[in-house]
């Protein structure tokens, strides 16, 4: 069994927003509750709405920003009780790939200097040292060495994608975020990209942090499945159990939306009525009640909390009798 390489406990974060003069400031609560372990060289994916926390969440982990509250474990060492230089020696073992690799990349430097930057910053070596480290790493992400003495605005999409992945693993991190990293790209690009992603796994053995809203990515690269809806995991598992058995109302029917061109994989599509709740004035209860087509008065007064149920966990007071037809048991 593969190491546990982080580690999050009731992870929250929280924003104070203010309503206006004169009026109080209001609690969002982008995260409420997190809680997950993953094993190196495994892919965690997260998926949901936009608005759910995938992105907080991804922010989190890379300790961008603070959690309010509960714990982040990174390859053994707790976040909340390291020092200043202990959380920079931290931040080396976790990287991030971003959505936008043009907006993440600086317009008015060359590749070279990009790349070496982490090199400058993270280790002792040459100068030399760090220029065949970044020609070396650039082999490895599909560009030719040569490009280094470019900017960022003389390559594709998909090329400025493949420098921003080489950014992030030029230090070879434990942990890699990758923050909805092709859904900018062109679909032939895409899969190229998801490739290098999974060669590069293979190769290092680096644990990845996958945040996406295309199930079909997901379904690619990913070993367990988070799924989110307004800041809490409502299901968590193997990717293949949930795949091929949702037990979630909220999942079957992001499940249900996916476009397959094996007709022997198409779902009866499962219409979600009504807009994702406000952050500012979740309902109170289960956070889906309202939209849920099994929704009853229990939903809408007590919050389900995520419970072991065939192999995976999920949030639902009536799983059971929503897949009673599929002989669900603990």
């Amino acid at each position: 069994m593969s190491a546990v390489v982080l580690e999050a406990k009731n992870l929250t974060r929280y924003y104070a927003v203010s309503q206006g003069a004169f009026k109080p400031k209001v609690q969002v609560k982008a995260l409420n509750g997190i809680s997950f372990q993953l094993q190196a060289g495994k892919t965690l994916a997260v998926v949901g709405e936009s608005g759910c926390g995938k992105s907080t969440l991804a922010r989190a982990l890379t300790l961008i920003e603070t959690p309010t509250s509960g714990s982040l474990v990174l390859d053994g060492q707790a976040v909340d009780s390291a020092s200043s230089a202990q959380r920079k020696a931290m931040r080396s073992k976790v990287q991030m790939v971003f959505q936008n690799p043009y907006a993440s990349l600086n317009p008015r430097q060359k590749i070279i200097d990009q790349l070496a930057e982490p090199l400058l910053l993270n280790t002792k070596l040459s100068a030399a040292e760090r220029t065949a480290k970044v020609h070396d790493t650039m082999r490895r992400v599909g560009l030719r060495p040569e490009f280094a003495l470019r900017y960022p605005h003389m390559f594709s999409g998909g090329q400025r994608q493949r420098i921003a992945i080489a950014r992030a693993m030029i230090l070879q991190p434990k942990i890699l975020v990758a923050d909805e990293p092709t859904s900018a790209l062109d679909v032939s690009i895409q899969a190229q990209v998801l490739n290098l992603f999974m060669d590069l796994q293979e190769e290092f053995q680096t644990a990845y942090v996958f945040v996406s809203h295309n199930l079909a990515v997901v379904e690619h690269v990913a070993n367990d499945l988070m799924v989110m809806y307004l800041g809490r995991a409502v299901e968590v598992g193997a990717k293949g159990l949930i795949f091929e058995r949702p037990l979630h109302p909220y999942t079957q029917a992001l499940l249900s939306a996916t476009p397959s061109i094996d007709r022997g994989q198409r779902r009866v599509k499962i219409k979600i009525t009504g807009e994702l709740p406000s952050p500012l004035n979740p309902p109170s209860g289960c956070a889906f009640h309202k939209r849920c087509p099994h929704a009853t008065a229990r939903c809408s007064t007590e919050e389900p909390l995520l419970r072991p149920l065939l192999g995976r966990e999920v949030a639902c007071h009536h799983a059971e009798s929503i897949n009673a037809g599929q002989a669900v048991t603990a």
